[in-house]
């Protein structure tokens, strides 16, 4: 496999992390929350430390991840996009509502591991297909933070536009990705 199927591999494996990143952005400008700055980085790292794990883990646990990825997935995202979608209803009655409380260090690390369990199955096809892993895995990282952090920035201009009715836009957008997961 050469590097342009794996910059393929990784521009699809990044757009559930593009698509997070987005909503992050449209909820909470980065001036609010610090933490959005480094979101990319998080969910770069776990990109593509997936797929490092799917590699080394072979076809050990290939098939529990496949069975429960779409239910984790809807849990983490439905929760979180559930929240987002609460206080921006809340924000819209009381505008005085702090609106990014919910972005925690926590809640990075969950959307991280929401959007990159697809990885460790990417990572266990690489066995036996003559990828270089640590190249791979490093393509498909790097690649998940740029788009990221365009994520971020596009978010972060819609939604100084959209004002509080963009967390709970964002929110839908959490939720209905966790739910094409679970499909």
């Amino acid at each position: 496999m050469g590097i342009i199927e794996i910059l393929m591999i990784g521009i699809g494996l990044s757009m559930d992390a593009f698509a997070v990143s987005l909503s992050n952005g449209l909820v909470c400008p980065i001036s609010a929350n610090q933490k959005l700055k480094i979101m990319p980085l998080f969910f770069g790292v776990f990109q593509a430390v997936m797929p490092l794990f799917g590699f080394f883990a072979g076809n050990l646990f290939a098939e529990v991840i496949d069975r429960y990825s779409g239910i984790v997935i809807l849990i983490i995202l439905g929760f979180i996009g559930g929240k987002m979608m609460a206080d921006g209803i809340k924000e819209m009655r009381d505008p005085e509502v702090e609106s990014c409380t919910i972005f925690t260090y926590k809640t990075l690390v969950m959307q991280s591991i929401a959007t990159s369990i697809d990885a460790f199955a990417v990572g266990v096809s690489f066995v036996g297909a003559g990828v270089d892993i640590l190249s791979a895995v490093c393509i498909i990282g790097i690649t998940t933070t740029i788009l990221s952090y365009a994520a971020l920035f596009l978010g972060r201009r819609f939604g100084s536009m959209l004002g509080s009715r963009a967390q709970i836009f964002g929110g839908l957008i959490l939720v209905c990705l966790g739910i094409k997961a679970l499909f």
